[in-house]
């Protein structure tokens, strides 16, 4: 009869460590996806403070460079194409990584606008000296630099989410109650090509 008892009790204990166990890796990876989730919120700000800037840089711009329609136009596209694609990537789809390389990609072209709208304001120098259009050009450079930086954070936090989900015991855990990779930001294709500079 003791002998029963004390298996029986060790048995429950085994259960109750594996139990505690389970609970303590399924709190981490909690706090972990929220720590991603709360990190892509930090990214989609910066984002949006660009997109929200933009309108403000086009009207100054369209003041003093009425006849750059067309590059004026093509930045007014791909700031409603970008804002449109971020609304598709949520922190439920940011395991999607089409999804993710089209958010980027999105986000690419829009940044290739604002420089093609840079290299016109080049060629107006009164607007140059525009008070206005200064502040909005730093406000916006500081804006890319924010954009750098959360990115890059949002990376870290997706690491460590990803590689506390992939190892083991956590593998089985995260398998088991449905905890999925998180993609990740890449550099643009054609980013590690240095670009050619001509005086």
């Amino acid at each position: 009869m003791k002998k029963g008892l004390v298996i029986l009790l060790g048995l429950a204990a085994l259960v109750v460590v594996l139990g505690l166990m389970l609970m303590s890796s399924y709190n981490g990876f909690v706090v972990k996806e929220e720590a991603v989730t709360s990190q892509w919120a930090n990214v989609e700000t910066v984002y949006q403070r660009r997109a929200d800037l933009i309108p403000n840089l086009v009207e100054t711009v369209k003041g003093y460079a009425a006849h750059e329609q067309e590059t004026l136009t093509a930045v007014i596209e791909a700031r409603a194409k970008a804002t449109q694609v971020q609304t598709e990537l949520t922190p439920e789809t940011l395991n999607d990584p089409a999804l993710m390389q089209k958010f980027q990609q999105a986000q690419g072209q829009l940044g290739s606008a604002l420089a093609r709208l840079m290299v016109v304001v080049e060629q107006y120098p009164d607007l140059k000296a525009n008070q206005n259009f200064l502040d909005l050009q730093t406000q916006l450079e500081g804006t890319e630099n924010r954009i750098a930086v959360e990115r890059r954070r949002y990376n870290e936090i997706a690491q460590e989410y990803n590689t506390a989900i992939r190892r083991f015991p956590g593998a089985l855990i995260a398998g088991l109650t449905g905890f999925d990779k998180h993609t990740y930001f890449e550099a643009a294709e054609g980013a590690e090509t240095a670009p050619a500079v001509r005086f």
